[in-house]
């Protein structure tokens, strides 16, 4: 492996590691909690147990297909929305009770966590479309395509 390949294995793993494992395995080991959490979201316990199951599908296959390099345009793609989903579902920082900008606050601190998961959705992005504005029809024509990461003098 060369020195430029471990780069980019690990700017992906750093993308996806709060995925695989850690994330996945804490709903594989603490599922009852994932789902009254998901509960609190949805008021609805089949529901809820679906979206776990879902997130946990979502966590582990899209995370390989980014750290693989197969499909990984649209697993990239898949795991924006999910942060995205996740941030509108589980991140309510402006219904916390005590939100302020000064002082002890759990909202400030879901905000906080709000504004990461943004943040990751983003760097997903940048998979998806690439770095350059004309890089984004590469992904709309094939969406199944790969950027080849590990190939050398690999380009989108």
């Amino acid at each position: 492996m060369t020195f430029e390949m471990f780069l980019i294995f690990a700017s992906r793993l750093s993308l996806v590691l709060l995925f695989l494992p850690f994330s996945a395995l804490d709903k594989v080991l603490n599922f009852d909690a994932a789902v009254g959490q998901a509960g609190q979201a949805t008021s609805n316990a089949t529901l809820a147990r679906a979206l776990i199951l879902a997130g946990l599908f979502v966590e582990v296959v899209m995370s390989l297909g980014v750290l693989t390099g197969v499909a990984d345009r649209l697993a990239a793609f898949i795991l924006a929305g999910y942060c995205a989903a996740t941030a509108v579902l589980f991140k309510q920082f402006w219904r916390a009770p005590d939100f302020r900008l000064r002082g002890p606050s759990k909202g400030r601190e879901t905000m906080w966590d709000f504004l990461k998961n943004f943040a990751v959705a983003g760097g997903f992005l940048l998979i998806t479309f690439g770095t350059q504005a004309g890089e984004a029809g590469h992904f709309f024509a094939d969406p199944l395509s790969s950027t080849h990461p590990y190939e050398q003098g690999a380009a989108f």
